[in-house]
């Protein structure tokens, strides 16, 4: 992180170019900083052998372990016709396992001089199964023979560390290049203030580096993580404080609503009260709307649990104010359906400048890239002229052309679809900074929150709003049980003669064009089949299961009118079962759905099946759900289904998606860079170091905006940030 001269060496230049090119290529580390902060994994004890019962499939791994017995067999081959091929087999052992090794051809000389029953020695290679017997095809080695000289030399001590490598860089290779560039790490530069460090008891930075790479105790493997975490989580937060301290400079419009306008004529129209949640979590919108300085914002909330009544009463509270108001939404589909019940909600409130209107109205316009040119103008004009306070679109919002009279409030529904960028062109269109209102539905836990979301203020809505039912979650084991995916089609039947709809949720359209070049993904090739596709699900379910029912299919690549005709027949109880893609993630309203089938379960993801599921149960019956998989019990993605239908709080579901998936995902592009991912620290784990990182980060920053005291944190923030990388934190 904090490059300094000595740091800044390009590795070619101490390592050699062909090393160094193969750590550029493959781990992203071009210089020494870079270097002595790629960390061990994990550690092997010299006199401990690693569990090689618990080897996965099909990964790069370095073992350390005995030799068993070696054999050398020959045999004939095309190359070798007269038995001259020779092939030996070295088995390895560590007491609760066996692992074979292969060696073929010219490659059996060194190895069978040297891996002789009873020697030690750490093996690299790639883990496949051959005669159903876990292997090692050519593995790479570096023996241990515990001499003193070696033993001093490159591994000081019994704790031997095991590095992420590729196959081209063996674990015990990276290891000796850092040996070279280790007495570098007394020049780092220590980005955290002596205050903070002294009073935490943490190590300075050159000592963490020491003790990371070169650990005498357990201990020492401690006290080095417990530094480095802080740096990642402090520096990261100080970054997140400068940005938002930078944006309490800023100024814009405050916008308090009139004492009995438009936001009051709303409310008394409403059929409900608003939740307790609701009425808090606007408290604090209006709160920051009346400030002089643009509202960053955050609104997480369950499924259904109101965020679109929220955001609609703040973006009334700016049009009462003289301000407009602009919701951007990903797709067409939701763009159209926001607005749609965005009018409905309002009635004549909506009707502004026409007849029948109330005195308090405004206009509510839609702009979306598919609409004819002369709405599309209509819109435009009625933004430019104010006489639309509200408008709903997709990114079509965001070209040049668009215009608006007074742009108070910019409301950004799920957040992780758009860019940074996207963002900021929305907000260049107002005359100040407008406020900004983010929502998402898929819940973040508060820490993931914290470090990506860092530069927004956070509020939360987890409670249901009342008249919402519950949905019971099942899976469905279609390979072990196929009677039970019969039954589905049977329950969905059910819900249909009841009067209520269904959904059928596949995860491919099933028009592709199939490029015989495209590489398969590995569960594809376990699988032997593609993903079930909506077009012949819906064939299949209208000619078998769900006969004489009114079937319709929705997906992304319909003509937009096409889909909106499709879903205003389903939202009008004209169609009995929608079978879709993902497109009905976000947002798709039509309380009488109770029933969904989600089919191939497992080839989504924890927060997708949850937003999926929360289409169901939005009336007043109750909303059933399926998991349909052929995935075995005890496989990695059954358990993932298993949690999905064990709870219905989204929080939850997402702290285990992250534990499953880790967090350089949820992270995404906003890690991409080689030194800003995060390397020790985890995101869920280390809650309570986030937490603080990100007090100490704020006192720090409110004393010292420019950090001119600090001059270690601005080089650490320099190459946290660099090339472009200011914006990163905002990414979604």
């Amino acid at each position: 992180m904090d490059l300094v001269p000595a740091l800044e060496e390009p590795l070619k230049k101490v390592l050699g170019p062909p090393t160094a090119k193969v750590m550029a290529e493959h781990l992203g580390l071009h210089t020494v900083g870079d270097l002595l902060h790629h960390y061990p994994r994990r550690y092997e004890e010299r006199g401990q052998l690693t569990h090689l019962a618990d080897l996965p499939m099909d990964e790069h791994v370095t073992v350390v372990a005995q030799v068993a017995d070696a054999r050398l067999h020959t045999f004939a081959s095309a190359k070798a016709p007269r038995g001259k091929g020779q092939r030996l087999e070295v088995t390895i052992t560590d007491g609760s396992g066996r692992l074979q090794l292969v060696f073929f051809g010219a490659g059996v000389h060194k190895p069978h001089k040297e891996l002789l029953p009873g020697t030690r020695a750490m093996f690299a290679g790639k883990v496949s199964v051959f005669n159903r017997r876990l292997q090692l095809a050519h593995p790479a080695y570096e023996l241990l023979r515990g001499d003193a000289e070696e033993t001093v030399e490159t591994w000081a001590g019994a704790l031997i560390p095991i590095y992420p490598a590729t196959a081209k860089l063996e674990s015990w290779k990276i290891g000796k290049a850092i040996q070279t560039v280790l007495p570098s790490a007394q020049e780092a530069v220590d980005p955290l203030p002596d205050s903070l460090r002294d009073g935490r008891g943490l190590v300075p930075l050159p000592e963490a580096l020491l003790k990371i790479h070169r650990p005498h105790t357990k201990a020492d493997i401690e006290d080095a993580r417990s530094r480095l975490k802080w740096d990642e989580a402090f520096v990261l937060q100080v970054a997140l404080a400068r940005r938002r301290h930078a944006d309490a400079q800023l100024p814009a419009v405050a916008r308090k609503p009139k004492a009995d306008g438009l936001l009051t004529a709303f409310d008394a129209r409403l059929p409900f009260t608003l939740t307790e949640g609701q009425q808090k979590v606007s408290k604090e919108i209006f709160d920051d709307l009346a400030t002089e300085h643009p509202m960053h914002r955050l609104l997480q909330g369950e499924v259904g649990s109101g965020k679109t009544m929220v955001a609609l009463r703040a973006m009334l509270a700016v049009v009462d104010a003289g301000g407009q108001a602009a919701m951007l939404a990903p797709t067409e589909v939701l763009a159209q359906q926001h607005h749609r019940s965005i009018v409905e909600m309002m009635g004549e409130l909506a009707e502004g400048g026409m007849l029948g209107g109330s005195e308090h109205a405004t206009k509510v316009v839609l702009l979306t890239g598919s609409m004819g040119t002369a709405a599309r103008r209509q819109a435009l004009l009625d933004l430019v002229t104010a006489d639309a306070g509200i408008v709903i679109g997709t990114h079509a919002l965001i070209e040049d052309k668009v215009q608006f009279h007074d742009l108070g409030l910019v409301v950004v529904d799920e957040q992780h679809r758009f860019g940074v960028e996207q963002r900021d062109a929305l907000r260049g269109k107002g005359k100040q900074p407008p406020h900004l209102l983010v929502m998402t539905a898929t819940p973040i836990p508060r820490t993931v929150a914290m470090t990506v979301f860092g530069d927004l203020e956070t509020s939360v809505l987890d409670q249901l709003p009342a008249g919402r039912s519950p949905i019971a979650s099942h899976v469905v084991p279609a390979a072990d049980k196929p009677h039970f995916l019969a039954r589905a089609w049977e329950r969905v039947r059910e819900e249909v003669e009841n009067g209520h709809q269904g959904y059928v949720v596949c995860p491919r359209i099933g028009d592709e064009e199939v490029d015989p070049k495209k590489k398969k993904s590995p569960e594809d090739e376990a699988e032997k089949r593609p993903p079930l596709a909506v077009l012949d699900v819906a064939d299949q379910l209208t000619k078998g299961p769900l006969r004489g029912l009114r079937v319709e299919v929705l997906h992304g690549r319909m003509h937009p009118d096409d889909k909106d005709a499709v879903m205003r027949r389903f939202a009008a109880g004209e169609t009995h079962v929608l079978v879709a893609t993902t497109v009905i993630e976000v947002g798709v309203n039509v309380p009488n759905a109770t029933a969904m089938v989600i089919m191939d379960a497992d080839r989504f993801g924890v927060s997708q099946l949850h937003q999926l599921r929360g289409r169901v149960g939005r009336g007043s019956a109750a909303g059933l759900c399926l998991l349909v998989t052929e995935m075995p019990e005890a496989s990695p993605a059954r358990q993932r289904l298993n949690a999905v239908a064990s709870t219905l709080d989204g929080f939850e579901l997402s702290r285990i998606d992250l534990e499953q998936r880790r967090e350089g995902d949820v992270l995404g592009q906003a890690q991409s860079g080689a030194r800003t991912s995060l390397r020790m620290l985890a995101v869920i784990e280390d809650e309570e170091i986030i937490a603080e990182a990100r007090e100490e980060a704020a006192a720090v920053v409110a004393a010292d905006p420019e950090l001119a005291d600090l001059p270690g944190l601005r080089t650490a923030l320099d190459a946290l940030l660099d090339d472009e990388r200011e914006q990163y934190l905002e990414k979604g």
